[in-house]
């Protein structure tokens, strides 16, 4: 389980230190744990922060918000309560965004860093505008990109890419999770909430999602990276050994 800091959980989630304050101020996020001086959060409340961001982005206030989350937390344990927030949680705190600057991005794409790819990358959510900083929700995609503009691809078909992407794995993994709803959650109706004694399977079904997911597609990707790269590539293959057979005669 993820543990953070004040400024850690608010830039994992996206927002302030101040809103953070303020939730905590409101009784919508549980109080942290103490670890000497040190406020410690935990992935429970991720999860719970995002959940209460969500519902601000659509249109609830903050009475609604507690309200509806005291509601929840009453009809179950507390125990339960944040087991499941921390399943949830779990699952989206794999890989932390981090500030860029701009600096950082000339280093690494150039020249072509101009007001165009900016404006297409944080169209794309491949950067995130946070006050008068950029974040990169995953690095790892900024540092696919920068390995392919190192390649000489130019940035706009590397964004191009990434937005294609995006959508195809987010098509992949909804079948998956699809599957996991239809024999996991519809078979029990469609108006199915787990009860006390079924949140900590419901809990546990989500802790394994994200794994499940990454472990597919990774697997389904490295088979075809393997299949593909020599069939695109293959005619130059097949030039460069004769070549070799032709100097070796």
């Amino acid at each position: 389980m993820a543990e953070y800091r004040i400024d850690d959980l608010a830039r994992a989630a996206g927002t302030s230190v101040r809103n953070v304050r303020v939730y905590q101020d409101r009784e919508l996020l549980p109080p942290p744990s103490r670890r000497g001086r040190t406020a410690v959060y935990s992935d429970a409340h991720l999860s719970r922060l995002r959940l209460i961001l969500n519902m601000l982005d659509r249109g609830y206030a903050f009475a609604q918000i507690k309200e509806m989350l005291d509601a929840w937390q009453a009809g179950h344990s507390l125990a339960d309560v944040l087991g499941l927030e921390e399943a949830a949680g779990a699952a989206w705190s794999h890989e932390q965004p981090r500030v860029v600057s701009m600096a950082q991005l000339v280093r690494m794409f150039g020249t072509q860093v101009t007001p165009s790819t900016i404006r297409t990358a944080l169209e794309l959510g491949v950067l995130v505008r946070r006050g008068a900083q950029l974040v990169a929700p995953s690095m790892k995609l900024l540092e696919a990109g920068h390995e392919l503009v190192k390649l000489d691809v130019p940035l706009a078909e590397a964004l191009a890419l990434a937005a294609e992407l995006q959508s195809e794995t987010d098509r992949i993994t909804a079948l998956l999770i699809g599957l996991v709803r239809r024999y996991v959650l519809d078979p029990k109706g469609p108006d199915w909430l787990p009860s006390g004694e079924e949140l900590p399977h419901f809990a546990d079904v989500i802790s394994r999602l994200h794994p499940l997911v990454m472990s597919a597609v990774g697997a389904a990707v490295d088979r075809s990276a393997r299949r593909v790269i020599p069939e695109v590539l293959g005619d130059r293959l097949i030039a460069l050994a004769e070549r070799a057979r032709e100097r070796a005669e």
